[in-house]
C-alpha cells in the first residue's frame, strides 16, 4: 500500500514562494502519474498540476507560469514549486499518486498553504 506524506506548507505573503514536497513509501513500484490538487474553504477540490513517470506535465490555467511540478523517481518524491503566490492560492494542497495496476488513486493528508499579508 502506497503512503504519501506532504510537507512544506505554511503562511506566506502575496508574491512570495513556497515549495511543497510529497514523500511516497510502501509499494512505490505501483505509482504511475502523480500530482497536486487543492481545496479552498467552501470550494471543491481542484487539479493544480500533474506529472507522468516520464515527466510530462499538465497545469491548471490559474497556476501556469507560476507553479512548477517535478518528481524524483529514484527517491519517490514529488515537488511543487509555487512562485508569485496570490491570496486565491490559499488552500489545503493534496498530493496524489495514480496506481499503474488498477483504477485507484492514493492521497496524502494535505498541507495548508495560506497566502496573506
Amino acid at each position: 500500500q502506497v503512503q504519501l506524506v506532504e510537507s512544506g506548507g505554511g503562511l506566506v505573503q502575496p508574491g512570495g514562494s513556497l515549495r511543497l514536497s510529497c514523500a511516497a513509501s510502501g509499494g512505490t513500484f505501483r505509482i504511475n502519474a502523480m500530482g497536486w490538487y487543492r481545496q479552498a474553504p467552501g470550494k471543491q477540490r481542484e487539479l493544480v498540476a500533474t506529472i507522468t513517470r516520464r515527466s510530462t506535465t499538465n497545469y491548471a490555467d490559474s497556476v501556469k507560469g507560476r507553479f512548477t511540478v517535478s518528481r524524483d523517481n529514484a527517491n519517490n518524491a514529488l515537488y511543487l514549486q509555487m512562485n508569485t503566490l496570490k491570496p486565491e492560492d490559499t488552500a489545503v494542497y493534496y498530493c496524489y499518486a495514480n496506481d499503474a495496476y488498477r483504477p485507484f488513486d492514493y492521497w496524502g493528508q494535505g498541507t495548508q498553504v495560506t497566502v496573506s499579508s
